[in-house]
């Protein structure tokens, strides 16, 4: 079984900070500070900004005042914290996930069709791969 690197941990406070950043794009600390639905302190933005920058997740320029961006897309994020989601919950497996999700959740038809694709997809795919199941 090979593992992928899933990434660093993102607080929720750190995740709020990239959705707004992903959703407002490049911002100085205190357009940040404006930008988040809550009320959150001026330092303690700084605070998960410069983790987020030592993460290598978002990048601060070198004027005055810095503006920040986000290096890394949401599909990104979500595919590391999906990945840690199957493998402490299922064991890798992500038949038990799935399968939750088809029985317990309305789907629409858009959906489903969707999953049908994806599925017929990955068929075409294990076909020509020697490890199908895992992620590289």
């Amino acid at each position: 079984m090979s593992k992928r690197r899933l990434g660093p941990r993102l607080s929720p406070g750190e995740m709020e900070i990239l959705e707004m950043l992903w959703r407002v794009g490049p911002v100085t600390l205190s357009k940040a500070q404006a930008g988040l639905a809550r009320k959150v302190g001026y330092t303690t933005i700084q605070t998960r900004l410069n983790r987020l920058v030592d993460k290598k997740l978002v990048a601060r320029s070198s004027e005055r005042p810095a503006h920040y961006t986000a290096l890394v897309e949401p599909e990104e994020v979500s595919a590391g914290h999906l990945q840690m989601l199957v493998e402490r919950i299922s064991g890798g497996s992500v038949v038990p996930l799935v399968a939750h999700l088809v029985r317990d959740w309305k789907l629409s038809p858009e959906e489903i069709a969707e999953l049908k694709q994806l599925i017929a997809d990955a068929e075409r795919q294990s076909k020509s791969s020697s490890n199908p199941r895992r992620p590289s």
